[in-house]
């Protein structure tokens, strides 16, 4: 057998079967995701003392309310397009969202509840919904309370750029 004949029998036997099996195992795995983007259907979002969330969006009904710094309750509309949701979704994918524990509360007695914020986020899907309860004195692990933050700063940050595109 010639060398070459050798080397296209290496590949056809070792290389060939490995990349169909790739194909079909990362197209099974991302068929059965269980927060996949076609089965999006809304994201909430809620803040404030935890006695209190007074703070609210909920991109299904559009509703947005605020206390504003007069300490006012501010009510207004302001819809997320689709590519406004999908980075979000894209986002609380890359930072581990669905993995994250479902309540991750800091101290809860009186005191502690005037002095830290509590963020709700919650991704509903046709068929499943995620939803984490997050204190800001939240004492775990320091990675997990970094990815809550900066999914936090990231979903204010579109709330922030759809209110501004809305009043343009």
């Amino acid at each position: 057998m010639s060398p070459r004949l050798k080397k296209v029998f290496l590949i056809m036997t070792v290389v060939v079967p490995f990349i169909l099996y790739c194909v079909y195992y990362y197209g099974m795995m991302i068929k059965n995701a269980p927060y996949r983007f076609v089965d999006f259907q809304s994201m909430s979002f809620e803040y404030g003392h935890k006695d209190s969330l007074l703070n609210k969006y909920d991109s299904h009904t559009g509703m947005f309310q605020y206390l504003d710094r007069k300490d006012s309750l501010v009510k207004e509309h302001i819809h997320f397009t689709k590519d406004d949701l999908l980075y979000l979704h894209r986002k609380a994918a890359d930072l581990g969202f669905w993995d994250f524990p479902s309540n991750e509360m800091g101290d809860t007695t009186a005191a502690a509840a005037k002095k830290g914020v509590r963020y709700v986020i919650e991704f509903k899907y046709k068929e499943k919904t995620k939803r984490v309860t997050f204190d800001s004195d939240y004492p775990g692990n320091p990675k997990l309370v970094d990815a809550n933050q900066r999914l936090i700063g990231e979903i204010q940050k579109k709330i922030t750029d759809v209110e501004n595109r809305g009043k343009k």
